[in-house]
């Protein structure tokens, strides 16, 4: 195939390639003999078919497999012998469109080339890794969290009035048209005001109640109510209040600690420790990275794929703006032209996108099957009762297995750098590292 280049600018690239008439019958021709053995017609033997007959029967068949081929073929001589890499899928398509059977066939394939990536001397970096200690201060505060959360409830004084949040235990029987219906009744039934666990309107109708007060309560069943028979309708709940309870927190003993699976308060006291200083360092290392990053852009310069900063800076500016309109679901909104801010950062990250795939490559980096599991295992868990169809998703999408794959990539690629750079540790407060954390959005 004849290639002539048509532009080479920056990193943009374009080819004319012709594919002789003759190389395509070739090509065709030769496809057909490797089809021919296991080809059977009537009046043949299997394999005897003669290849004029398999051109006449099958050749328009397979003329645009050939094209294809040898196309493909072309291009992956091309970037071998070029060194070049596309940034994204090249463009090819075919220009003489009255093309027919018997002429030459002219492509056009345009792309832009992934620059060359300067080496960078990783040892020359220096960053700190901020250390934080779990103190009793912080134990403690987490244990009072805790407590909270499992909190109990103690009887009111007689004759006090429910409050959001109180505890009231009451028999109910609901009807609809006067009617009790299935379901709709219930004894010694403990009910928190403001859980939202009952339909709407009916926990706000028992604020105020004391203890031996009748009260009924009426409420409307959504429109779209589980029980097919009682959505949307109106229904009375006729409720008796036995006790009214206000909320108080779990002691801090070796009871809670049961509670909570442990076998002791201390060991409940060692746990909050490790799991406070497990985010901790998880909250440093986004620090960490953060400085890794901002260093090793500040030791690379080369030519960007202007494509791929376009595309980046889109999506920055279609997220932002997500960000800013809540309210607004889906891509129903106008187009979002990207500042000026949106195409410096983008750069960036396309910048620093580009030097940590080549680190990774020349590291031999790899994200092995177990991290690609544990991964996916980590996003179905975000759709309960449909993880099946959310591993088979995965499995059939290439891209969604890319984007799985890309974070843990690029933190093994900082992990690296950081074995290499000088990285030296310092002990701060929970305070310090809250603020550094806070600075990284702001930046």
């Amino acid at each position: 195939m004849q290639v002539t280049e048509t532009q080479n600018e920056g990193l943009r690239r374009a080819y004319k390639m012709i594919l002789t008439a003759q190389e395509l019958d070739d090509k065709v021709m030769e496809k057909l003999k490797e089809a021919q053995p296991e080809v059977e017609l009537k009046g043949f033997r299997k394999g005897k078919v003669p290849l004029a007959l398999l051109k006449k029967q099958f050749g328009q068949r397979i003329m645009g497999e050939a094209m294809q081929e040898a196309v493909d073929g072309a291009m992956s001589a091309h970037f071998e012998e070029k060194g070049e890499r596309p940034a994204a899928e090249p463009s090819v398509k075919m220009t003489n469109e009255e093309w027919k059977e018997g002429d030459d066939v002219e492509i056009e394939m345009s792309y832009e080339a992934l620059p060359d990536i300067p080496e960078v001397d990783l040892k020359s970096i220096k960053a700190e890794r901020l250390v934080v200690k779990a103190d009793d201060a912080a134990v403690d505060e987490a244990l009072s969290s805790l407590a909270e959360n499992a909190q109990d409830f103690k009887p009111r004084k007689k004759g006090s009035k429910a409050k959001d949040g109180d505890q009231v235990v009451i028999d109910f029987v609901g009807k609809v048209d006067g009617e009790p219906f299935e379901g709709g009744a219930a004894e010694d039934y403990p009910l928190v005001l403001g859980s939202n666990s009952f339909i709407p309107g009916f926990e706000e109708q028992l604020v105020g109640v004391k203890v031996d007060e009748e009260k009924d309560v009426t409420v409307t069943f959504p429109e779209e109510y589980q029980a097919e028979h009682l959505a949307g309708k109106e229904a009375v709940f006729e409720c008796k209040v036995k006790e009214v309870k206000e909320p108080v927190a779990a002691e801090i003993n070796d009871e809670l600690a049961t509670k909570y699976g442990a076998e002791s308060l201390d060991a409940l006291k060692d746990q909050i420790r490790e799991r406070l200083e497990a985010e901790y360092a998880g909250a440093a290392r986004a620090v960490l990275k953060r400085h890794l990053l901002d260093e090793m852009d500040k030791l690379v310069s080369f030519e960007l794929p202007p494509s791929m900063v376009e595309a980046e800076a889109k999506q920055i500016a279609h997220q932002l703006w997500h960000e800013e309109n809540p309210d607004v679901q889906g891509h129903d909104h106008p187009e979002i032209e990207p500042t000026e801010e949106h195409n410096k950062l983008a750069e960036r990250r396309v910048r620093l996108g580009l030097l940590l795939a080549e680190l990774g490559q020349k590291a031999e980096v790899e994200v092995s099957d177990a991290e690609m599991t544990q991964a996916v295992m980590e996003q179905a868990r975000q759709y309960p009762g449909q993880e099946r169809q959310f591993f088979e998703f995965v499995q059939n999408n290439p891209q969604m297995r890319q984007q799985l794959r890309a974070p843990i990539f690029e933190d093994k690629v900082i992990d690296y750098v950081a074995e290499l750079a000088e990285v030296t540790e310092k002990e701060v407060g929970k305070t310090d590292l809250e603020k550094a954390v806070e600075a990284l959005d702001d930046e």
